[in-house]
């Protein structure tokens, strides 16, 4: 089978960064800032999950709290005996631009019972967090990014992503088209060549990408270059060396392309995230 991820990594990676390992009493609020996605593994105890006045879910066995977007939360346990936590900031890269964290829902809660095949990361991983061995930190920040892929693997394989980029990536037939698409971006491609890929009818396969995606395959293969545009951006290529590894014909249909998208120019969006990235000085 096509690695649907590959790609998908390769330009966007998504790193994580362990904050607390132990012991949450009472009520803990967090803000989801700086635009950090979070992980939350609970090993034990019993967690009320509270968005705003929200009761979102009541937690009674191991289980994982996903916030792939910031996300103000409060969780409340037993002021005396709490529950024990293991958390970690996760930065996706290109930020916005990220496709992955675009797909994934505002919130994912799974019990541990159901990734079977994460127990053997997910026992290191809570061996780690109750250890002072040396490469801790850096230890638990590896398992947590191992540990995103497999569920980035369970919300695909188990179709638990009802629309979008991972619905579609779970589709036996669309992934690959999806995957042609992450693969080679500057190829060419007309509604009959990724009909092929997937091995649909032409209009069979506009209707399921249609349905499933909630895009059109033409719209989603413009959003995933104009994605890569604003990474190269941001990276600092130069606007011919992005036109030619994106698939534009030349700078100009670049830029026509990348307004449409965006309602700007890239030298403006560039500077935009240049300017927003500085830190005003006290």
């Amino acid at each position: 089978m096509t690695d649907r991820l590959a790609s998908l990594l390769a330009h966007f990676s998504i790193s994580a960064k362990t904050f607390h390992a132990g012991a949450l009493c009472g009520i803990n609020s967090m803000t989801g800032s700086d635009g950090l996605g979070q992980l939350h593994l609970i090993r034990q105890g019993e967690v009320k999950v509270m968005h705003g006045s929200k009761l979102v879910v009541h937690i009674n066995e191991p289980s994982l709290l996903l916030y792939a977007q910031p996300l103000a939360r409060r969780f409340l346990t037993d002021k005396t005996k709490g529950a024990e936590f293991v958390c970690a900031d996760l930065s996706f890269e290109g930020g916005k631009a990220n496709p992955v964290r675009a797909a994934l829902p505002a919130f994912v809660c799974l019990p541990l019972s159901s990734l079977r095949d994460s127990k053997p990361v997910l026992d290191l991983l809570f061996a780690e967090a109750a250890g002072t061995n040396c490469g801790r930190q850096k230890m638990l920040d590896s398992l947590f990014e191992v540990l995103l892929i497999q569920i980035l693997r369970e919300l695909m394989e188990h179709h638990l992503v009802q629309s979008g980029m991972l619905a579609g990536m779970g589709h036996p037939r669309l992934r690959r088209a999806l995957v042609a698409m992450h693969d080679q971006p500057k190829r060419n491609w007309s509604l009959h060549d990724l009909a092929v890929e997937a091995g649909m009818s032409r209009t069979s396969f506009a209707n399921t990408f249609r349905d499933v995606v909630g895009v059109t395959p033409v719209q989603y293969l413009q959003n995933w270059r104009v994605g890569l545009v604003q990474k190269l951006l941001v990276e600092g290529h130069s606007m011919r060396q992005i036109a030619d590894e994106v698939g534009y014909s030349s700078e100009a249909v670049l830029s026509r392309a990348f307004r449409t998208q965006t309602g700007t120019s890239p030298r403006e969006w560039r500077k935009n995230h240049e300017d927003s990235r500085i830190v005003p000085q006290s």
